[in-house]
């Protein structure tokens, strides 16, 4: 290739990147001071406490739930390994917002399952309860599939070789395919996590209150206008994407190294 086309190759990426970027450089926009009142601080304050800790107990719970469950997966046959990745694809493919409500007819007080918990005093609408299920629900699927493709990655050779020095499955598991899936595993944990932190569709159906910052970025706007909403989308930026975006980076370094 000569060096001419490679420059326009070049530039022509470079294009695309910026087209990519471009939308970022609305918070240099000109909409006015921005609005960061104690009528609008409280509640986003509120939304940033919120959001952090419910999504960070639903990480915990994805990984606690989804990891066994990736692992059973990835020593799953073809056939069966097939429905598996059919029935995490249906929460993901689901629009989120049919999926709110499919959730709070199953959860809430006209579903069984819902009227049960009631009865013990579970609240499933409206509540950190409902918020965190939700968010379970949304990142779940993200989670046990790029686990699945994590533990994949890991050679079979070396877990057999662990198996013939005496090693138990189980050790084999956290001495061996553990360790050597942890970056992978990171990734997908990273997208469980945009996922569910940035969920407003689903959210908003089943958890109106209490306002994550999604859900009150939507109410600033609506009641404030643009002013108030830049200050906590800052915040929401800053929380949901560079750990993200640094694990990816990683992940691709340590692949190519």
């Amino acid at each position: 290739m000569t060096a001419g086309r490679r420059w326009i190759r070049r530039a022509g990426a470079a294009i695309f990147a910026l087209a990519l970027l471009y939308p970022f450089s609305a918070v240099f926009a000109h909409i006015g001071p921005w609005q960061w009142t104690p009528d609008v601080r409280g509640p986003a304050l509120a939304s940033i406490r919120i959001s952090l800790l419910l999504t960070g107990l639903a990480m915990l719970i994805i990984v606690a739930l989804g990891t066994p469950v990736a692992a059973y997966i990835a020593g799953c046959r073809r056939r069966e390994r097939l429905i598996w990745q059919g029935v995490l694809l249906v929460p993901i493919l689901l629009p989120p917002l049919a999926l709110g409500i499919l959730m709070s007819l199953a959860f809430g007080p006209n579903g069984s399952v819902g009227a049960w918990l009631q009865n013990y005093g579970v609240v499933m609408t409206n509540s950190a309860t409902a918020f965190v299920l939700t968010q379970v629900y949304v990142g779940m699927g993200y989670y046990v599939l790029g686990a699945v493709a994590a533990l994949d990655s890991v050679p079979a050779s070396l877990q057999k070789q662990a198996a013939l020095l005496g090693l138990t499955p189980r050790q084999v598991f956290f001495r061996v395919t553990l360790p050597l899936s942890q970056l992978g595993l990171g990734v997908a944990l990273s997208l469980a996590w945009v996922r569910a932190i940035g969920e407003f569709g689903a959210v908003v159906v089943t958890a109106y209150y209490p306002a994550g910052m999604p859900v009150q970025l939507w109410v600033n706007l609506e009641t404030f206008g643009l002013p108030a909403v830049m200050p906590l989308l800052m915040v929401f930026l800053a929380v949901a994407l560079p750990i993200p975006w640094l694990v990816h980076v990683l992940a691709q370094r340590s692949r190519h190294a």
